[in-house]
């Protein structure tokens, strides 16, 4: 009977153990459950996002432009809606894609050294929406580049509403 126990404790571990961070970066569907991790360090908690955005940290936002609706005629008028998001954020976006053109990643890094002075270890936080692998990708690459100080908040604006946070349109950073 321990046997047995014991076995299906194992044949559970996978399910406890949640979504495994991939090698390389994610692609579509990019709404979907996210890793605990980014390259082995823990996402934050809402409250820890939230002291941080207190203590004055640097917030990105990566979530994607919306785009002019394809087939719309070039004579009708299209508004993109305003982006909101973490007040003092620098929104960044597009740069959350599994295959960023170099253009975009130039984007990206430029962006993170202006937001942390040229200081690689430098704390930063990057962020889009809750279950949204494009801010993964980013804090991703962000390490990769040697961002030390890069925390990702996998909760994004979502978590930040559920603390009772508001919300304030942010337009995008120049290139």
């Amino acid at each position: 009977m321990k046997r047995f126990a014991a076995a299906l404790c194992l044949l559970a571990l996978p399910a406890l153990a949640g979504v495994p961070e991939p090698d390389g970066f994610r692609g579509a569907p990019y709404r979907a459950e996210v890793p605990a991790t980014v390259m082995g360090q823990p996402g934050l908690s809402s409250d820890e996002a939230r002291a941080l955005h207190s203590a004055g940290v640097s917030f990105i936002d990566v979530l994607p432009r919306e785009a002019r609706p394809e087939g719309l005629p070039d004579d009708r008028m299209w508004r993109e809606k305003p982006h909101l998001s973490i007040p003092g954020s620098v929104w960044l976006p597009n740069t959350g894609y599994e295959a960023l053109p170099e253009a975009d990643a130039a984007y990206l890094r430029d962006g993170l050294e202006r937001v942390t002075g040229g200081d690689a270890g430098a704390a930063v936080v990057i962020f889009c929406k809750k279950d949204c692998w494009m801010s993964w990708n980013a804090a991703k690459r962000a390490i990769g580049w040697g961002f030390s100080g890069v925390k990702w908040f996998p909760g994004g604006t979502d978590a930040w509403q559920d603390l009772g946070g508001h919300l304030e349109e942010v337009p995008p950073a120049p290139r």
